[in-house]
This record gives structure tokens, C-alpha cells and sequence, in this order.
């Protein structure tokens, strides 16, 4: 299990993550680029992956799994945090952060996708 702070910690202490408000939910972005987000009503977080990526961390359809509609076809991912492994969590989060940062940034960073 994994609480909202641990999360937002998490997100947070990737290299110029900052976090906004997004609607009714709470976003994680980098570069004014969305990687990550929280709905505090369903205690959801969803993350920015590729197709490929959705494949490989949705491995339990109860824990990762894509957002039933457009969006989820677009890569975008719901986790369920109070069954996702902290591990898991931060290499889906670094993941998701990697596909939307700047390339330059990060190679300037020395920063490559778990």
C-alpha cells in the first residue's frame, strides 16, 4: 500500500516535477508537460505510459490497468495505490516522467527509463 503523500513524494522528487491542479484532480508535471495525476474521490493515481508500457506494468489488472476509453488507448494508466508495491510504483512513475520530459533534459541529467 501506498499512501497519496508517498506518491506525491515520489513524483515530486523527480528533477523539476512540480505539482498543479488539473479539474477536479491533483497533476504532476514536468515542463508544464502532465506525467502523472490523482483523483483524492476514487484514491487513483494514473500515469503517461506508451502502448508497449501499459503491456508490461499492467500485470495485474487489479493493480495497473488502462483507463477504460480513449484516454487508456492514449497510454494513460490507472494504479490502484492501495495495492501497488512502492517498487512498482516509482519505476511506473519514473517511466511516465521520462515520456514526457524534454530528451535534452534529460541527457543533460544523465536520466534513462528504468
Amino acid at each position: 500500500m501506498v499512501s497519496f503523500e508517498n506518491y506525491k513524494e515520489l513524483a515530486l522528487s523527480l528533477p523539476e516535477s512540480e505539482e498543479y491542479p488539473h479539474f477536479d484532480k491533483i497533476s504532476f508535471r514536468v515542463k508544464k508537460k502532465i506525467f502523472a495525476t490523482y483523483d483524492a474521490t476514487k484514491d487513483l493515481a494514473c500515469v503517461k505510459l506508451t502502448a508497449l508500457e501499459q503491456s508490461v506494468f499492467a500485470y495485474d489488472e487489479k493493480i495497473i490497468y488502462p483507463i477504460p476509453n480513449a484516454w487508456g488507448k492514449q497510454g494513460w494508466t490507472y494504479i490502484d495505490l492501495k495495492k501497488v508495491r512502492k517498487t512498482v510504483l516509482k519505476d511506473v512513475l519514473k517511466t511516465a516522467y521520462c515520456n514526457v520530459a524534454p530528451k535534452k533534459m534529460l541527457e543533460q541529467l544523465q536520466i534513462k527509463k528504468p
